[in-house]
């Protein structure tokens, strides 16, 4: 709680200080802005949260929010439904979507394998994405985690977890950065770069 302000204000702020990204001075900077407008946009603003809480749910096949069962992209006939690209969370599927170059399916693990956060392989998401497997029309999954240590010892486990299953693995290439200069590229980004390399 903040004494300069009136308790419900303080209140708000602490609140909004939990979003991620958000510090102290823009919790404040946000607060005092909905503080200015009028009754019905706060109150927009307000119901657009507690619909969203009370709506949506994750999709039953892919994990990837959704208004029902299945997410938007699941429900659509015209996905390749061959292969599926592996995704930390929710918001990786857009960053992929945005490229126009992918056309398959996604599985969102929700998380990555991390001791210091206390998340075990157990606690992925991963039971769906073996269910997927058994009726054979899967024939590529696509490891798209991060380049963290974490990332890295996600798609390792999920290497080990899928080679056996008959199904074709794959790594997204990871390395130089688009537009960057090579003075700047560190050791581990070069190795990299250099074991990812396709040929042309």
């Amino acid at each position: 709680m903040n004494p300069d302000l009136a308790e419900p204000m303080s209140q708000l702020v602490d609140e909004l200080k939990r979003l991620p990204g958000v510090g102290p001075k823009s919790a404040q900077r946000i607060a005092f802005h909905l503080l200015g407008v009028n009754r019905e946009e706060a109150q927009r603003l307000a119901d657009a949260v507690t619909q969203m809480r009370e709506k949506i749910q994750l999709c039953i096949q892919c994990n990837n929010i959704a208004e029902g069962d299945l997410c938007p992209i699941c429900r659509d006939p015209t996905r390749d439904r061959t292969t599926v690209c592996v995704l930390e969370q929710p918001n990786n599927i857009m960053v992929v979507e945005r490229t126009r170059q992918y056309s398959g399916l996604y599985h969102v693990l929700h998380g990555v394998i991390s001791p210091l956060r206390n998340m075990a392989p157990e606690d992925l998401k991963v039971k769906n994405l073996l269910e997927r497997l058994k009726d054979g029309e899967v024939e590529e999954i696509i490891l798209a985690t991060s380049p963290t240590t974490e990332g890295q010892a996600t798609a390792a486990y999920l290497i080990r977890l899928l080679k056996p299953l008959g199904v074709s693995v794959s790594r997204i290439g990871m390395g130089i950065p688009v537009g960057s200069e090579l003075e700047f590229i560190d050791e581990a980004t070069m190795v990299e770069s250099i074991e990812g390399r396709r040929k042309v």
